[in-house]
């Protein structure tokens, strides 16, 4: 999977278009999609998503949809709320954002909706700005499974730690909040501290290690996102007989802590349905008039050895390119 850290257009092509929707005056449409970093795999695979609906729904309605890639290379909530400012400025239809700081990015969303241009939030949500429709995990429920798996693969007891990323991102800080919830609910659980990181795999991978270092006693880990499990370091750095890990996410690069036993469970988001999902639900409403939900419920996929082969060849199907070969090949 290619790594863009500029921003690009996309366009999708059609050669014969069908009929456009009866009593819709689009004949394109323009999506601003501004993740929280073009540098995330979790996003990229949302961009992936982003342009097949695109091209499907092209197809189907008879109308040219471009996803506009305005993805800052870091989390920056400062620069998404410029580049919704400069989506509208260049004339998007819709603005489609997972938001880094949701202080940071209210009042530029406002500012959008208010100027005529509508927006909508994934995975990581506003819900006091002026945006038509969220999409995304429940993050406080996210949180308590990754916890409740936890504990169940330490035996209800043990020193653990939360690996938490952005400070200001409100669906990690709702995920946070749902792990220490529910490991009140197990009294020999103990948490020796959240630790925070910028949201790179070698950034989260080297916050593993440091922490685990400072704190030897530490026997489990969760991880309200799997940043550093997009990296091997930490197939050598932890050793699975004596730390576990649970984390959210299960992409091609993770797959092999779970076969290692590293990280006996996954809790994948299916991270390509944040961007066809999304795309979907702004035609019918922006498109097609359609009165959509204000939240729309994602549900998280546990992947363990027993189903790695089918949720291998899932991903394939979504378009991924680099899931190892001998996943694919598992019952």
């Amino acid at each position: 999977m290619r790594i863009a850290t500029i921003t690009a257009i996309y366009t999708v092509l059609v050669w014969a278009p069908a009929p456009c929707a009866a009593g819709s005056e689009h004949t394109t449409l323009r999506i601003a999609m501004i993740a929280k970093s073009s540098t995330n795999p979790v996003f990229l695979s949302a961009r992936t998503g982003a342009l097949a609906a695109a091209r499907d729904l092209s197809a189907l309605h008879g109308i040219s949809i471009t996803i506009d890639w305005l993805t800052p290379p870091t989390e920056d909530g400062q620069v998404q709320a410029q580049r919704i400012a400069q989506a509208v400025n260049e004339g998007s239809d819709v603005v489609l954002i997972s938001c880094s700081d949701a202080a940071k990015v209210t009042g530029a969303i406002n500012d959008a909706v208010a100027r005529g241009v509508p927006v909508m939030t994934f995975d990581s949500d506003a819900p006091q700005s002026r945006r038509f429709a969220y999409y995304g995990v429940d993050d406080v429920q996210t949180g308590e499974r990754v916890m409740a798996e936890l504990a169940s693969q330490l035996g209800d007891s043990g020193n653990v730690a939360i690996l938490a990323g952005n400070q200001n991102a409100p669906n990690l800080q709702k995920r946070v909040q749902g792990v220490k919830q529910e490991a009140q609910r197990h009294p020999g659980i103990r948490i020796t501290g959240t630790f925070y990181h910028p949201e790179t795999p070698q950034d989260a991978a080297a916050e593993v290690v440091r922490v685990g270092r400072a704190y030897p006693e530490i026997e489990g880990w969760a991880m309200v996102g799997g940043w550093p499990l997009f990296t091997k370091s930490l197939l050598t750095d932890l050793d699975p007989a004596r730390t576990k890990v649970v984390a959210v996410d299960a992409l091609p690069a993770q797959l092999p802590y779970v076969e290692m036993g590293i990280a006996p469970a996954l809790l994948a988001q299916p991270t390509y349905r944040w961007g066809y999902v999304s795309v979907e639900t702004i035609v019918d409403k922006v498109v097609l008039g359609v009165d959509v939900p204000m939240v729309n419920p994602m549900e998280l996929v546990r992947v363990t050895k027993e189903n790695l082969g089918q949720w291998a060849r899932q991903l394939q199907e979504w378009g991924f390119t680099d899931v190892p070969a001998e996943y694919l090949q598992m019952e």
